[in-house]
């Protein structure tokens, strides 16, 4: 019997394979989008770049917290504990609340 992978991207083969309308050229608006501290974000991986955010936050919503670079930093619920993603703002969507 095999043993299973426990490595970074183990269980992700249907998250971070995306749709064929999705895939191709890389969105330049999308690279260079900015956000505010206290704004409210998702995370939705895009295949399309590198430096991907662990699978498991997919599709969690949270605050912008702070910035390191290009990066931001955003406060997400995991299971009742609080924890602070670093994730590049080509895999962040800004979410309008009201």
């Amino acid at each position: 019997m095999v043993y299973g992978s426990h490595g970074f991207l183990r269980r992700s083969r249907n998250t971070l394979k995306g749709k064929p309308r999705d895939r191709g050229k890389i969105s330049i608006r999308k690279y260079f989008q900015e956000f505010v501290v206290g704004e409210t974000a998702g995370i939705s991986i895009d295949v399309k770049y590198r430096n991907i955010p662990y699978p498991k936050f997919n599709g969690k919503l949270g605050k912008i917290t702070g910035q390191q670079g290009r990066a931001y930093y955003i406060n997400i619920n995991d299971n009742g504990r609080k924890k602070d993603v670093l994730v590049s703002p080509e895999h962040l969507q800004k979410i309008n609340k009201g």
